[in-house]
């Protein structure tokens, strides 16, 4: 039997929210999905995640939610963490940080699903190996299901296929975060994984990802600092839908969605 997953690109701001509310519920109907995952490390304000920010997203629909760099920007955040299975941060953070790299739900059909959420390093914070910590992570999370899905929030494209590459026939999906513009390279690779670079952004697309166009080209132009405000026109929910065979943990399909919020006139 395949299980269907859904991927919610990163969640920017109450605009992002917005749009989880609004259009998830008609999604799962429509494409009879199974387990919902989202990136939320932006989902409030724009930059982090607030615990209110996450249980609207839960009360939304969202099963598990991964995250990033910048998760630990609200720093309420961090005891919310340690209390909850279904948010959690890069597997490659130090073992002392806060909450977990990867969790296993269960489908109402009760088949158990593995998360695993890693942080790249080009251009990136220093961290420990995603590569090295992927493997290890698969080999704990296979003795309790063949279906692994990742998260692999990253900036370089290369670091992201080439870990693709190297978790091909062990992870069930490698889906990036991160740069908040889908690409276009939705694949399955030879072993069985599906594949796509950037899930893209849930959130306003009359944006700098995410940002209000001024103060981005702003500070382009100026090099200054200024305080981040997120954009609200254009709404779009991006994402990835992959189904997975229950058995063998290999994909079956993979294919790229952006839903548009109706403006109401």
């Amino acid at each position: 039997m395949p299980v269907t997953l859904l991927f919610i690109g990163d969640i920017v701001g109450r605009p992002g929210r917005r749009v989880v509310r609004e259009l998830l519920p008609g999604l799962v109907d429509r494409y009879r999905v199974d387990l919902v995952v989202a990136n939320g490390e932006n989902a409030s304000g724009g930059i982090g995640l607030s615990p209110k920010g996450a249980e609207e997203l839960f009360g939304a629909g969202v099963q598990v939610l991964t995250s990033g760099n910048h998760i630990w920007k609200k720093k309420e955040i961090i005891p919310y963490m340690r209390e909850t299975r279904d948010l959690i941060r890069p597997a490659n953070y130090p073992p002392a940080a806060p909450g977990a790299g990867a969790t296993i739900q269960e489908t109402a059909a009760g088949i158990p699903v593995a998360v695993l959420n890693l942080l790249g390093r080009t251009f990136m914070e220093a961290v420990d190996c995603p590569f090295r910590t992927a493997e290890a992570e698969w080999e704990r999370l296979k003795a309790q299901t063949p279906i692994l899905l990742v998260d692999f929030h990253a900036e370089a494209t290369s670091e992201k296929v080439a870990l693709g590459w190297f978790l091909d026939g062990k992870a069930s999906a490698v889906l990036g975060t991160h740069t908040h513009i889908q690409t276009s390279d939705e694949r399955i690779l030879p072993q069985g994984t599906a594949y796509l670079t950037d899930v893209g952004m849930t959130g306003p697309l009359d944006s700098v990802i995410g940002v209000r166009k001024e103060i981005a080209i702003d500070r382009f132009l100026t090099q200054m600092p200024h305080k981040f405000e997120v954009a609200k026109k254009d709404l779009v929910l991006e994402a990835a839908l992959v189904t997975v065979d229950e058995n063998s943990g290999r994909a079956l399909t993979i294919s790229r969605l952006r839903e548009r919020l109706p403006v109401l006139s």
